[in-house]
């Protein structure tokens, strides 16, 4: 009875293991940063809709841009991403 005792099988190997303990710490690091640069982009928004002075909408967008920057810096975000929002929420500034 004791040789037949059931032993769970090792499916991965600890360096497998290692990686996906690192991909999880990654992804929610990841993701908490980019619920902040979304809540940032929120912020931006309603003080457009809401005709705050262009001094406090300009600081928004500033920290928009910081927060992208960043966000590419750590690799959050690609280049082409951040620099395609950067263009989109300027001309929203503008119109």
């Amino acid at each position: 009875m004791a040789a037949e005792k059931a032993k769970a099988p090792k499916t991965k190997r600890p360096s497998a293991q290692k990686r996906n303990i690192q991909s999880e710490k990654n992804r929610l690091r990841n993701r908490s940063y980019r619920s902040s640069v979304l809540t940032a982009v929120r912020a931006f928004e309603s003080s457009l809709s809401q005709k705050e002075s262009t001094e406090s909408v300009k600081t928004k967008l500033n920290e928009i841009y910081s927060l992208m920057d960043r966000g590419v810096k750590k690799g959050v975000y690609k280049s082409n991403k951040a620099a395609r929002t950067k263009a989109r929420l300027t001309a929203r500034l503008g119109s």
